[in-house]
């Protein structure tokens, strides 16, 4: 074999053991080769970034079902100029949901009890708070973003004294590098969060205490760059000359590297550009859940046209200089038009020129749309007689038929911005009487600042539009003497406070005045360069449209803001001028007996009534001593009808009484805008006993329901009862439900102004009762009604003494004899009501109440049934 061998390959035999030797050592050398180099192409294969990235989030099965809300984590909750005060000002404008909370509150419940994600994005205040958070609440935060696909915004700040040094972002493959100034910023118009912003080149600017990241992975993309000063910092961490090239000053994480998509800013919202960009970075993270419509409507009113001194007036030359920019505008707002407000009477009042500019209008009324004021130009508030109202409004319109100005939008603007909030009523009546305005605007409600919190509202049929002032007054004529300078006013065009309103309104109406568009013509000036800079660096799309179609889109937009709530013109210096001068708040009550009904509310109203420092309001003629302003349709009559009922002397104690604000949902924060400072009394009884005194209140009444029905068919209906059923049902069990109507007022007024008594001991013992009641009242002049109080054995309760020793009690409809309530439905109720008394006791012994003996009885039968 060897011979063989030895004789084909060509070698003497006596190498023959060599050559084999030889042979083994070379095929065991390939196959350690082969194996290590199979092994490290193994090691060393890089994962494609989207590969990684399903590999990391393939354990996370997505869900969608998540609140439309913002988690805002804060590190101050009370700071007015913190990161966290511009962005819930930012949240607040834009109606997003949000619930604001401390870091260092604790665990984060970031779940509903369904397994519902309670968030579409959260936002850091600081960055350091998102870095250090607690290891096991930072990893119960990440699966929550992977789990339901949102994402996070935090702010990198800088401070003037902290230590310039670059160090990572907690355990992610990104650094920043602090304390350095910007300029020459860009938006990376690649940016995958880009909705509204638009970019459109250098912007030109240069501020400190700026923070900037830097990293080689792929899951960073840059969003805004800036070139740094030269002066800033010499050589940054990663070893590039720092004003060599653009640095990333907000960052978006697109979650490939952990599956947590992120948004970095390196400074806070004071730098303009990242106010829209903060709102981008909403409706990316979001997926579109937190987003804002890119259209906006807007309508530039011009009041006073005619009105004015002379030599501010406008002349010919500035009207056609009106007409000439409106096209401008155009181009850009399609529709785009001028509102001009007139009053008669300054026709042609100025001097030669300017009565020629008046002529021009009148000329080019065809070209503009027009809206009256008052005939006089005075506060509609002077007039309280409808007939002086409707004299003016008269001859205005008279004046516009004469001069052919046309009028087809059916919107008017009060003088002064008088009347219309706080509502003067014959205004809005003598409007639709005399012009059939439909639709009429004011800056005043709720109040003037903040101006993000302006909303609108419906009164009598007349729709009221928030308007906003655009820097622009009375005085501000010349632009060169702009309060500030030009420099202000520049700033506040571009990207400042007039800009933000385009941003934040999806309607906007500004005010402006005669004055502004005579001399050097601030106001073309302003809305020319505010809009073409709108245009420039955003996608929103601008439009014009008539005050009815512009009312329409607003109620559609915000259709909860059509019911008004009324506040107190005594608590804002600019309502309290420009309300009607007879009107005065003294006279609203100092406390309201809230109810609930049959729990002894008439008998408390009827001692009070009684005592000589307190006065009740006068009776209604529907609802006798009940006005029931907040809880009906009385409260769209507003608050002059309201104060009718509190006539005579305001140095008394003024109170009312309504039975049905206990358990009416809207009630508290209608009470609370308008007398916040006032105190509350309730009263209150086993909840079962009052669902039955109510059952056998509408028998009385003859209820076909209650007449038709037993108690418990009545209380124990189900769903497929009849509708009228669960009507008498609801009436029956809900006010009884103590602590949840109750938690309801103490989420508007404090404790110590919520003065809760046992109804039974008002039957029972009425004259400790009421020393307890002027003892919360703060009563200077105790009145004796152990004295004044008499028992009537035929009544069965106490009733007023009388001069001559005999009682006068309330009606026979008060303190009739039921049958007794069966005992099936004693012990449905019992149970129905336990959890609801559970909650009661644990309040009241929250408040410092002695638990009653009714309710340690309710609890004890539900424990025995």
């Amino acid at each position: 074999m060897m011979k063989v061998f030895a004789k084909c390959f060509c070698f003497p035999r006596r190498h023959f053991k060599r050559v084999v030797l030889l042979i083994l050592l070379l095929s065991f050398s390939l196959w350690i080769s082969g194996f290590y180099h199979t092994s490290q192409t193994k090691v060393h294969t890089v994962k494609h970034p989207n590969q990684r990235f399903a590999e990391i989030t393939k354990k996370f099965k997505k869900k969608t079902t998540v609140e439309s809300t913002v988690l805002l984590l804060v590190e101050d909750s009370q700071s007015k100029y913190s990161v966290a005060a511009s962005l819930s000002a930012t949240l607040e404008a834009h109606h997003f949901r949000y619930r604001k909370r401390l870091v260092s509150d604790g665990s984060l419940k970031l779940h509903s009890q369904h397994g519902q994600g309670l968030y579409s994005v959260i936002i850091f205040e600081s960055l350091n708070s998102y870095i250090y958070l607690d290891i096991n609440e930072r990893t119960k935060l990440d699966n929550y973003c992977r789990e339901f696909n949102v994402g996070l915004i935090t702010f990198a700040l800088s401070s003037k004294n902290e230590i310039r040094l670059s160090s990572p972002i907690g355990n992610l493959p990104i650094h920043m590098d602090k304390q350095l100034t910007l300029q020459d910023l860009q938006v990376n118009a690649n940016s995958k969060i880009l909705h509204m912003t638009k970019a459109a080149g250098k912007i030109d600017t240069e501020t400190e205490n700026w923070t900037v990241f830097h990293s080689n992975h792929s899951t960073y993309q840059p969003i805004v760059t800036g070139q740094i000063n030269s002066d800033s910092s010499p050589e940054l961490s990663h070893g590039i000359h720092s004003n060599a090239v653009f640095h990333t000053t907000a960052m978006l994480d697109q979650g490939i590297y952990d599956g947590v998509k992120r948004i970095f800013f390196g400074n806070s919202l004071r730098i303009w550009i990242h106010y829209p960009l903060f709102l981008d970075s909403l409706h990316y993270l979001s997926n579109g859940r937190l987003s804002v419509s890119l259209d906006r409507y807007i309508l530039v009113d011009i009041d006073d046209i005619f009105v004015g001194e002379t030599g501010i007036r406008m002349v010919a030359e500035d009207v056609e200089a009106l007409e000439i920019e409106q096209e401008n505008l155009r181009r850009i707002v399609p529709g785009f038009t001028f509102n001009l407000g007139f009053c008669g009477t300054y026709f042609k009042k100025g001097s030669v020129m300017e009565n020629a500019g008046d002529e021009e209008f009148i000329k080019r009324a065809d070209k503009f749309w027009w809206f009256p004021h008052m005939y006089n130009h005075m506060k509609p508030t002077k007039y309280t007689e409808e007939s002086d109202l409707r004299k003016y409004m008269q001859l205005n319109k008279q004046f516009s038929e004469e001069h052919g100005i046309p009028l087809n939008n059916n919107y008017a603007v009060a003088p002064h911005h008088a009347g219309v909030y706080p509502v003067h009523n014959q205004l809005y009546e003598m409007w639709k009487k005399v012009w059939d305005i439909q639709v009429t605007s004011t800056e005043e409600y709720p109040h003037l600042y903040p101006a993000r919190r302006r909303k609108g509202y419906i009164h009598k049929g007349i729709k009221v539009l928030p308007r906003q002032t655009c820097g622009l007054f009375t005085h501000t004529i010349f632009l060169e003497k702009y309060p500030g300078g030009r420099a202000k006013l520049d700033k506040s065009i571009q990207g400042g406070e007039l800009f933000r309103t385009f941003i934040d309104n999806p309607v906007n109406i500004y005010m402006t005045h005669l004055s502004n568009y005579g001399n050097d013509r601030i106001a073309l000036y302003t809305f020319d360069n505010v809009i073409n800079f709108v245009d420039k660096w955003t996608n929103l799309r601008l439009k014009t449209v008539p005050p009815k179609e512009l009312a329409e889109k607003y109620f559609n937009l915000y259709p909860d803001q059509k019911e008004p709530l009324w506040t107190n013109p005594c608590d804002d210096k600019r309502h309290l001028e420009i309300w009607a001068e007879n009107k005065s708040c003294k006279n609203l009550p100092d406390f309201l007996i809230i109810g609930p009904q049959k729990t002894g509310t008439t008998a408390l109203y009827t001692f009070l009534s009684m005592h000589p420092a307190i006065r009740s309001n006068i009776d209604s003629t529907k609802t006798y001593e009940e006005v029931q302003f907040f809880s009906g349709t009385n409260y769209f009559r507003g608050i002059d009808w309201y104060l009718e009922f509190f006539p005579g002397n305001p140095s008394t104690v003024t109170f009312e009484k309504s039975a049905t604000y206990f358990d009416n949902p809207n009630v508290p924060r209608r009470v609370h805008s308008l007398l916040p400072k006032a105190k509350l009394i309730t009263l209150l009884i086993s909840p079962s006993k009052r669902a039955y005194s109510w059952y056998q209140h509408m028998r009385s009444h003859n209820d076909p329901i209650a007449l038709n029905y037993t108690f418990y068919d009545v209380v124990s209906a189900d769903e497929s009862s009849y509708s009228a059923v669960h009507d008498l049902r609801r009436r029956c069990l809900e006010p009884g439900k103590y602590a949840k109507q109750l938690d309801r007022w103490l989420s508007h007024y404090s404790a110590n102004q919520l003065l809760i008594l046992n109804g039974e001991s008002l039957k029972e013992n009425p004259a400790g009762t009421m020393s307890k009641v002027q003892h919360f009242l703060h009563i200077k002049n105790q009145f004796d009604y152990f004295t004044h109080l008499k028992y009537d054995n035929k009544k069965g309760f106490y009733c007023q003494l009388l001069n001559n020793g005999r009682t006068k009690c309330l009606g026979n409809s008060k303190g009739r004899v039921y049958p007794p309530m069966d005992q099936k439905s004693q012990n449905y109720l019992s149970q129905y009501y336990q959890s609801h008394n559970q909650e009661l006791k644990g309040l009241l012994s929250k408040l410092n109440y002695r638990v009653p003996q009714w309710l340690k009885d309710d609890l004890e039968l539900a424990e025995y049934v």
